[in-house]
């Protein structure tokens, strides 16, 4: 890693990432990506994952990193693709309504002056 600016000392400590303290490091990539769609397989490969997802000590760093990147596969942060792509839609719907609220709010705001 490059020193951050010529008058820092080479001992740095490397600023870690979220990834390193995760349940699933050093477990096979494979597990989290289960082959498929549908299924008794896939459903407890899914499982299987979710398992080691739920005591992970940066599952919401994790599951943010899916969100904010459209992660279309695999489980991320405890959720499959389906679980994170309906998390999606509610938040767009919520922010669609708030946005509709706030429309209406300024017509009657307008309306009134």
């Amino acid at each position: 890693m490059a020193r951050p600016s010529r008058y820092a000392p080479d001992n740095l400590p490397r600023p870690s990432h979220w990834t390193e303290d995760a349940a699933c490091a050093g477990e096979e990539t494979v597990t989290f990506f289960p082959a498929g769609t549908t299924g008794t397989p896939i459903e407890s490969d899914v499982q299987y994952a979710k398992a080691i997802c739920k005591g992970c000590p940066v599952r919401r760093q994790c599951l943010a990193h899916a969100l904010t990147f459209r992660e279309h596969y695999g489980v991320w942060g405890g959720l499959d693709e389906n679980e994170r792509a309906e998390m999606l839609r509610q938040a767009r719907l919520a922010a669609e309504r708030r946005r509709r609220k706030e429309r209406e709010a300024q017509a009657r705001a307008g309306a009134a002056a």
